[in-house]
């Protein structure tokens, strides 16, 4: 990797004790930047990729005017002498059409490029054909059922804006103009640990579980939701609730990843280590969200003096549904971001509530776990999951997105209007 220039220490300073929603999405969209450097890789293993750098076209896609159907070319201005001799036959492939000569149809097929001297086709079906000639209809307007060249592309034309994550359609837009190999920024190398002594990795052992222990569901939720991203996750498994423990695994994995995602310890209790980690080995830019669920979400850099920059630190609530809530709203971004996109905030839409919610604390924003209702009249409404607990990972499973209340409101009637998140924007 290049030398990746460092964030600056200070640059994220503050003075508020809990952050806003839109002020901590606002911060880090200002201040971070992409670290990750450049390659050119073969366009099937381009999906979900990063483009490095502008992509143009070298020339006009389609190349050549060509028919759009199976039918019969011939200039415009000879449809008044109907029937029109067919003097030769043009298929898709053909190369170097002969010129149309006045008052003559080709026969011609769809994808076949256009003779020279035509410039209207005919549908087959609209036609009939007799002795070598072709009767065609008087209502065809110049220039029908025909592809011009540069339609699509023209030459020059920007295919594709640095930033852009590859999808299929792209693809496919780069095959049109030739390219097989695409310009596009490297993944990152990303470490996920989970941390706590009462963790157990699903499968480690036959033994069941003791009471006070629960197997660790962050690990492969955070993996499974970085999957879709252009990074090169690595799960790292449970850090142990002892500070040497944490200091010694953070440290080593800071030497070899760009960036580092932990879930739990990230409060001040005497068991919590990561609070302590990140400040022993680095800055904390981040930390205490006024938003529920989430609320001790860290971030943060660990200095290096290699090449490769500072190692970025994601520090995620421990609760699978805070830890799952802040990755989708604040680390996700981060990620794209860093990784080479832009900025990524997710669509909303108002959904009638059918619920109700008072004495919601103000100045704090709620993300709440929202189920859509489709309603007989073809309306939709949301309800929200019925229990509020931050460690229901059923309460994931069943919703389809979450229900943003913002600050200012205390509460909530049956028939408001409220702003839904779709899980599917973050696919």
């Amino acid at each position: 990797m290049n030398s990746i220039p460092s964030l600056i220490n200070d640059c994220f300073l503050h003075d508020k004790d809990r952050l806003r929603h839109d002020d901590a999405l606002k911060l880090l969209d200002e201040r971070l930047h992409c670290i990750a450097d450049t390659e050119a890789i073969n366009s099937e293993n381009a999906l979900g990729r990063i483009v490095s750098q502008n992509i143009k076209a070298p020339h006009n896609v389609p190349l050549h005017t060509n028919s759009a159907v199976d039918g019969y070319a011939f200039n415009h201005d000879d449809l008044t002498g109907n029937p029109l001799p067919i003097t030769s036959r043009i298929a898709a492939g053909d190369l170097n059409p002969v010129p149309l000569k006045p008052n003559t149809a080709a026969r011609i097929f769809t994808g076949a490029a256009m003779p020279p001297n035509a410039d209207t086709v005919a549908m087959q079906e609209d036609c009939t054909e007799i002795d070598g000639t072709v009767e065609l209809p008087q209502t065809l307007k110049i220039g029908a059922n025909c592809r011009q060249a540069g339609e699509d592309l023209q030459s020059g034309d920007r295919i594709l804006q640095a930033g852009t994550r590859l999808k299929p359609a792209d693809l496919a837009a780069i095959a049109t103009v030739g390219f097989s190999r695409i310009p596009v920024f490297k993944q990152l190398k990303v470490a996920l640990f989970s941390n706590g002594n009462e963790m157990r990795q699903p499968g480690a052992s036959d033994r069941p579980l003791e009471p006070g222990e629960v197997y660790d569901a962050n690990q492969p939720l955070l993996s499974a939701l970085c999957g879709g991203l252009p990074l090169d996750i690595t799960p790292m498994g449970i850090i142990i609730d002892e500070e040497q423990a944490a200091y010694d695994a953070i440290r080593d994995a800071s030497t070899r990843f760009d960036i580092i995602i932990t879930t739990g310890g990230a409060s001040r209790g005497d068991e919590d280590h990561m609070l302590t980690t990140l400040d022993s080995l680095g800055s904390r830019h981040l930390w205490q969200l006024a938003v529920k669920p989430g609320r001790p979400m860290m971030f943060g850099q660990i200095k290096r003096s290699n090449p490769m920059g500072d190692c970025l630190f994601f520090g995620l609530p421990g609760n699978p549904v805070a830890a799952m809530v802040c990755f989708l709203l604040y680390v996700r971004p981060a990620l794209l971001k860093l990784a080479g996109g832009p900025w990524y905030e997710p669509p909303r839409f108002k959904v009638p509530a059918l619920f109700t919610l008072k004495n919601k604390k103000p100045d704090r924003r709620e993300f709440l776990r929202g189920i859509l209702k489709n309603n007989a009249d073809g309306t939709m409404t949301v309800d929200k999951f019925a229990r509020d607990g931050s460690g229901l990972v059923s309460s994931l499973r069943e919703a389809d997105g979450l229900i943003e209340i913002p600050e200012d409101a205390t509460s909530v009637d049956a028939g408001d209007l409220v702003s839904f998140i779709p899980f599917t924007s973050f696919s």
